[in-house]
């Protein structure tokens, strides 16, 4: 397994592999990986050559009161689940690679990304789209791997993907939770017990509004005032979000019809935790 800190060093090996007619899968993160991290890296192993992980906390994306300098890092446990993976390439760039001194191009991703998060955190998407086009255009990837738990970060990135006409693939696969239904993130190790069993409410919610559509329950509203209860139920709850939205364009959806997301962001105690399910009518 490499450890790469160079965009230039990156792209000369990815070139290389190219070359060789080797198909790259590529899996971005910030790090602190978990299981659901690593169930990306054993698909991204499978279905290519050459598996590449890249570990950056972004600082473009995160808010001027958000949790940039607090966001959990541990370089040891990363590398040892990587090398478990059988990982072939850690990209591990520092700030000042990514963003030298002088940096001011930024990618603008309309419309898409001025709801849901995007509403909530102001400049967010921009700094995703920005980083993992940096990143595609040095790891040069056949497919790209990303979560389904950020719903809104993947359509986002397809969308750039297609409108910048990269070569790339963007696969999303299933959420990973644990036995209780909490969607696994990093961010997920600042709860307290209290906290993590009050942030069961998210999927218990998500769980009901899946109910509510198989007994063709087709109103947002209705649906979300129910999910509403059961958030409400914990006093440590704050809601930021919940909607229906058309799972393509992120439109609100009166009505539910054909292929919907319904997400939500909440916050427990300090944390703000995303989830979502996807839902075909």
């Amino acid at each position: 397994m490499k450890i790469i800190a160079t965009v230039k060093e990156m792209q000369r090996l990815a070139q290389k592999a190219k070359r060789l007619g080797k198909r790259i899968g590529f899996v971005p993160t910030m790090g602190y990986l978990h299981e659901g991290h690593a169930a990306l890296l054993r698909k991204c192993k499978k279905e290519n050559d050459i598996c590449i992980l890249s570990i950056f906390v972004n600082p473009t994306q995160f808010g001027p009161h958000e949790d940039f300098q607090q966001y959990p890092r541990d370089k040891k446990h990363d590398e040892m689940l990587a090398k478990k993976e059988k990982v072939d390439i850690i990209f591990y760039p520092s700030v000042e690679e990514m963003y030298p001194s002088g940096y001011l191009t930024y990618i603008e991703i309309e419309k898409i990304s001025d709801v849901l998060c995007g509403h909530s955190r102001p400049g967010h998407f921009r700094g995703v789209a920005t980083i993992v086009a940096k990143l595609i255009n040095a790891v040069n990837p056949d497919t790209l791997y990303l979560g389904q738990k950020d719903a809104q970060q993947v359509v986002v990135i397809k969308q750039m993907v297609k409108d910048l006409g990269y070569p790339t693939r963007v696969k999303a696969l299933a959420t990973v939770r644990e036995k209780d239904g909490l969607a696994l993130s990093s961010r997920n190790m600042y709860l307290s017990r209290e906290e993590r069993h009050q942030a069961l409410s998210l999927y218990q919610s998500l769980r009901l509004a899946k109910e509510l559509v198989n007994k063709d329950e087709r109103s947002s509203q209705i649906i979300i005032q129910q999910m509403t209860k059961i958030i409400k139920k914990n006093s440590l709850a704050q809601i930021d979000y919940i909607s229906c939205v058309d799972a393509k364009t992120l439109l609100p959806a009166k009505r539910l019809k054909g292929d919907i997301l319904i997400a939500l962001a909440i916050f427990i105690g300090k944390t703000r935790l995303i989830d979502n399910i996807l839902i075909s009518t």
